[in-house]
């Protein structure tokens, strides 16, 4: 197994990608920490992946607040005995996060407080933990929205996964010479609940993202996870500092 016994806290495991991340991530050997602010949806994660003979465990966490980011990983320390591999998962979309000038200053602080202080708190507290291990891997979602502009905007969004490229490239270069390696994924659309309940809902905005992918899809949680499990690996040890684009092609369609 790729992943045998590596201690990986992922964040906002109770549903979506986050979930398809924590039960292949146990798959390949894996010791899950779900961290999930949802106590409902974070235990159906650990139901399941115990179901299937695999290692984890729930720990409640709003990734925005420093005390549940430290909880978290002394949960994994305390549970495990060490950490190996953070996955900053968790990740919020509001549908009111629109252009600069017509998205509310509490939409844009709720979404900089989950998306880009949650990655902050979560590595704070996370690259210690795998300093003390030996090493380690972090491994940051940002989207290919932090790579072009878009004429629908969503700038709260986008400003936040840039953020989220920009630190990853910085812990890098600091604990690259730790044995920290950090990356980010950026996804394209990909069929999660987050993104189709909005998509349902607005049919002209599903095709217009549909007409701009050359594959003519949405992509799976899965195909972003199989580079998840890549960059928790040892196999990627030495991949670090890398914006790894996994979208289908919709960031290099010009027409």
């Amino acid at each position: 197994m790729r992943l045998a016994d590596k201690v990986t806290i992922i964040t906002g495991a109770g549903g979506g990608m986050g979930r398809v991340a924590a039960t292949m991530f146990a798959k390949e050997g894996a010791k899950v920490v779900v961290a999930e602010y949802s106590e409902a949806a974070g235990q159906e994660t650990v139901d399941l992946i115990r179901a299937d003979g695999g290692d984890a465990t729930f720990v409640k966490a709003d990734v925005s607040k420093e005390g549940d980011a430290q909880a978290m990983v002394d949960h994994a320390v305390a549970t495990y005995g060490r950490l190996d591999c953070l996955y900053n998962n968790a990740g919020v979309m509001p549908e009111a996060d629109h252009s600069v000038t017509d998205t509310a200053v509490d939409v844009w602080d709720q979404v900089m407080a989950v998306n880009v202080r949650g990655v902050f708190l979560g590595c704070k507290y996370g690259i210690p933990a795998m300093e003390a291990a030996g090493g380690g891997s972090i491994i940051n979602i940002a989207s290919f929205v932090a790579l072009v502009g878009c004429s629908v905007p969503q700038d709260a969004y986008t400003a936040s996964k840039g953020a989220v490229l920009s630190l990853t490239r910085s812990l890098a270069v600091q604990y690259g010479p730790k044995g920290i390696r950090a990356n980010a994924i950026c996804p394209g659309p990909v069929e999660t609940p987050l993104l189709m309940d909005w998509l349902v809902k607005d049919e002209a905005a599903k095709q217009l993202r549909l007409a701009r992918n050359p594959t003519g899809r949405f992509g799976k949680p899965e195909e972003i996870v199989h580079m998840a499990i890549y960059l928790a690996s040892d196999e990627s040890r030495w991949t670090n500092g890398a914006s790894l684009v996994v979208d289908g092609g919709i960031t290099v369609n010009y027409f």
